[in-house]
């Protein structure tokens, strides 16, 4: 590889500027990040010789594991469903969502007890005490789920039924860890650490930073916002007709206003997980239609529009933001996001006199679960609770930036 020399003169630089154009496709082509060419199209250097600027091969984002694309674009949302809780704390709005990527499924058992596996290897005992789900939201005074408690986690039967008992703080954890291990395999497969093998660098690899500038890596994973759980769930690519427009809104993440597919072999069965009414979780023996007593294998149900699985029923999913009861009114129209209390700080609430949960470290969750009614599927509800407890009935799913583009 030769020495890198800069330009010295007038003359060599419009030798070199003119290699930067026919590196570029003849004068008449323009630099891509695909193709940037061999030469800096502004001062006609020489990108990756020694010494020089290093420009990496770039074929765009890399496909994440269990991603599915979502193109964003203009929506309303908001409540679609009559708010018989009297909440109001959702109403309709107008933004623009940026493409991104969500999980096609909820975060399985089997995935956390791979996550666990490794934690036990590489971090103290404390923390790996810290990432155990709490299996005892499954225990009932006045119920029998003790098999739940002892198995659910487990038991290889239940590998790919969601992951329950999580809070907010540790599914924050999860997509941390995921985000490390997956960018280290494609390193890896890059040959990104091939120079530092034998050497002294060599142990201390797995924490060392992957720059962004290699292309190769990925985009941190984490929690979806609200805004953009709700833009997926809703699906609405499936309604669209001619140019930007579109037929009709989803009360679900499905067409019409039945719980119940109107086509085919599958007629007459749901389309959800959820509880039927009171008492009522799967429908009677010899014809089990909704045949999840509690949760259900991630794959159950027809995928929406986007390709995503269960984003109705199963489990209520962990998002991103801060609850305020009014974030609607204060929300950017890009890419509208809570992440604390500014505007509407928690002093602001009175805690000892109305006994209020309002605070920066409520969460908002979202999508309804195996034992809620069919008015929490609705994509456009929203509930809150602490970021530090779990339940049985809510999980969580990835997301991922769309880097290097501008929709």
């Amino acid at each position: 590889m030769k020495k890198f020399i800069p330009f010295l003169n007038a003359s060599a630089f419009i030798l070199g500027l003119g290699f930067a154009l026919s590196s570029c496709g003849g004068g008449g082509g323009h630099a891509t990040s695909q193709n940037p060419g061999n030469y800096s199209s502004v001062t006609g250097l020489e990108y990756n010789e020694e010494g020089a600027f290093e420009v990496s091969e770039f074929r765009g984002q890399p496909d994440g594991p269990n991603l599915r694309f979502i193109e964003g674009g203009r929506t309303i949302l908001g409540t679609f469903e009559e708010d018989i809780m009297h909440t109001n704390n959702n109403l309709e709005r107008t933004v623009t969502v940026a493409s991104f990527y969500m999980d096609e499924t909820e975060v399985a058992n089997v995935h956390w007890l791979e996550y666990l596996h490794y934690v036990r290897m590489d971090s103290s005992a404390a923390f790996f005490k810290s990432a155990l789900p709490d299996t005892t939201v499954w225990s009932r005074e006045l119920a029998y789920n003790d098999p739940y408690v002892d198995h659910y986690l487990r038991y290889p039967g239940f590998r790919f039924f969601p992951v329950v008992g999580v809070t907010w703080k540790q599914a924050q954890d999860y997509c941390s860890w995921r985000s490390i291990v997956v960018n280290q395999k494609l390193a890896e497969e890059a040959g990104y650490y091939e120079d530092y093998e034998g050497g002294a660098e060599a142990e201390t690899k797995p924490n060392q930073r992957i720059p962004l500038e290699t292309g190769f890596v990925l985009p941190n994973y984490r929690l979806p916002t609200e805004a953009e759980w709700e833009y997926a769930a809703q699906a609405l690519i499936g309604t669209q007709w001619l140019d930007e427009n579109q037929t009709h809104r989803r009360l679900y993440p499905w067409d019409g206003h039945a719980l119940r597919n109107p086509y085919g072999k599958k007629i007459g069965t749901f389309m959800a997980n959820f509880k039927r009414g009171r008492g009522d979780y799967a429908g009677i023996a010899g014809k089990l239609n909704d045949g999840a007593m509690i949760t259900t294998y991630i794959y159950d149900y027809p995928p929406n529009d986007f390709g995503l699985y269960n984003m109705a029923g199963n489990v209520n999913e962990w998002v991103q933001d801060v609850y305020r009861p009014l974030s609607y009114q204060d929300f950017d129209d890009l890419n509208p996001v809570r992440n604390d209390g500014f505007l509407d700080e928690e002093d602001g609430y009175d805690f000892e006199n109305f006994q209020s949960l309002i605070s920066d470290r409520v969460r908002v969750y979202k999508g309804g679960s195996w034992a809620d009614v069919a008015y929490w599927m609705s994509p456009g509800t929203r509930r809150f609770l602490a970021e530090d407890s779990a339940t049985s009935t809510i999980g969580f799913r990835c997301a991922m930036i769309r880097a290097g583009t501008n929709y």
